[in-house]
């Protein structure tokens, strides 16, 4: 038996469609792991390869985030069309699997780690049923390392990529994290995550734990980060900003060859923070937040929310203005997207403000919702211009000109996202027409 996992593309439209340094799918080289032995199994990436239509493959599984659902339901009913089976799994047809099963024989619902043997076995025996779901959640010393050497010749800018926990502790009003997980956070035994990590050492300094919290538990982090010290990493992850206030945490951190953290500052208006559930922003300067982290020789890579109920056209120059007061180091300004299974999309639903579920509009470059504070066109153009100016030579010259070790990341990072953005076509509407059904 043979299987073809399939990641679909990007649209080229997109900021991230444009960017070159691509990471490599770990969920889906996890599931290939899970895969019995007698199975043979091949990855295409979209985002880097194009799919090609003639394989030999008994069976196709897909992977389908929402900015990437219409593309993937397309995917599928082409294969479909060629005789193939066709499975899919993934946040967006965890929450909409009666959707999904318009163009797919399965559906995995939630984790697919130990419910994916199931499903190989019962299409081996022709007895493939409409939805699989593990009605418990899976213990991190099961998981499977991930069979990085399907993509090792793919071209990805490193392969080093591992995942240590799962789930976060919040729950944001717009995080998809929450929602999938629920409100578990499970993290995985030390001595199996750094057997891992010896091995990917052999092959590279550079490490990304994707993590959706990496700190989570503090005694875990505590201990991961005093284990990994000897590797000597030059790793990056994500983290909230809350980190910033545990000196011990952090210097711990640091010394473990931290170089760059994702963190969500999301909004520098009280009231977005409160409505968010980002309660342990509060209270934490920016400004001294960002101090410390390139203290301690972190870079940053910042996000900030726009278009929640309290923003307004005055919110964009104020978030620029921070970022080149701190220095910093990058940023990502997506708009404020209502994915499936979201709280944001429960409230703004019910108060009949979502415009659109054309999927491939929720790439958080488009507006799909009406905000409160400006109108969907504002917003838009605030999006254009905030990103424009950031990404320009004068911001990046700006804010990177600096002594921290992070630049070697954030240096090739910004010039790419520069790049990136410049081959990106802005959206020719503000805002979609098309109005959601209620």
């Amino acid at each position: 038996m043979k299987i073809l996992f399939i990641v679909p593309g990007w649209s080229p439209l997109n900021l991230w469609g444009q960017i070159k340094f691509k990471f490599p799918p770990l969920s889906v080289l996890t599931l290939a792991a899970s895969t019995p032995e007698d199975v043979e199994v091949s990855i295409i990436d979209e985002n880097l390869e194009a799919i090609r239509w003639e394989v030999d493959a008994d069976l196709i599984g897909i992977t389908v985030m929402t900015p990437q659902a219409v593309r993937a339901y397309g995917i599928a009913d082409e294969f479909r069309s060629r005789g193939k089976k066709v499975v899919f799994g993934g946040f967006h047809v965890s929450h909409l699997p009666e959707e999904a099963l318009n163009h797919a024989d399965a559906v995995v619902i939630g984790e697919g780690d130990r419910v994916w043997k199931e499903l190989v076995k019962d299409f081996q025996k022709s007895r493939l049923k409409r939805i699989y779901k593990d009605n418990e959640l899976v213990s991190l010393s099961e998981i499977k390392i991930p069979r990085r050497e399907l993509v090792e010749e793919k071209g990805y800018f490193f392969t080093n990529t591992l995942q240590t926990t799962r789930g976060c502790p919040s729950q944001c009003e717009f995080c998809s994290v929450s929602s999938f997980f629920g409100r578990s956070y499970r993290t995985r035994p030390v001595r199996l995550v750094m057997e891992e990590l010896e091995m990917l050492r052999q092959k590279s300094v550079f490490l990304f734990l994707v993590d959706d919290n990496l700190v989570g538990n503090r005694p875990y982090a505590k201990t991961l980060f005093q284990e990994m010290a000897s590797l000597q990493f030059k790793w990056a992850s994500h983290a909230p900003l809350s980190f910033v206030n545990d000196k011990e945490l952090l210097e711990l951190a640091s010394q473990s060859g931290c170089m760059a953290l994702f963190v969500g500052f999301e909004s520098l208006i009280q009231e977005n923070l409160s409505l968010m559930g980002k309660k342990a922003n509060l209270e934490i300067s920016p400004i001294e937040a960002v101090r410390k982290f390139h203290d301690h020789g972190i870079g940053l890579l910042a996000s900030f929310i726009l278009g929640y109920d309290h923003d307004t056209s005055d919110t964009f120059k104020k978030i620029l203005d921070l970022c080149h007061q701190t220095k910093i180091d990058g940023a990502l300004f997506p708009i404020l997207t209502p994915y499936p299974g979201t709280l944001i999309r429960e409230r703004l639903k019910k108060a009949r403000r979502i415009l659109t579920d054309q999927w491939d509009l929720y790439d958080m470059e488009h507006v799909t919702f009406i905000p409160q504070g400006m109108s969907p066109e504002k917003l838009q153009e605030g999006f254009e211009w905030l990103n424009s100016s950031f990404l320009s030579w004068g911001s990046i010259f700006r804010r990177l000109f600096k002594m921290n070790r992070s630049l070697q990341i954030f240096g090739p990072m910004n010039f790419g996202f520069h790049k990136a953005w410049k081959r990106r076509v802005a959206p020719k509407n503000n805002c979609p027409k098309d109005s959601l059904k209620i």
